[in-house]
């Protein structure tokens, strides 16, 4: 896939992915599923669209993960 997604989950990351870097992965991802860094104007509305649910999707996946022989952090 694309080399600049990094993975977002622990132990990779020591603390929980943030909002930004959750983002800048579903930017990426619709970026090479697109095969355009930036949208023109009457693809915008869609493209951004697929970066929120990509997003939403992603943070979703990364609270459900189990990480076995990794203490789950408790929110605060």
């Amino acid at each position: 896939m694309c080399r600049s997604i990094k993975t977002l989950r622990p132990p990779v990351l020591p603390e929980e992915a943030t909002e930004d870097e959750i983002r800048a992965a579903a930017l990426q991802y619709v970026r090479k599923v697109s095969g355009f860094r930036a949208p023109a104007a009457h693809n915008r509305e869609v493209f951004e669209r697929a970066v929120e649910v990509i997003a939403e999707a992603t943070a979703e996946l990364l609270e459900g993960l189990e990480i076995r022989g990794a203490t789950r952090r408790e929110a605060s």
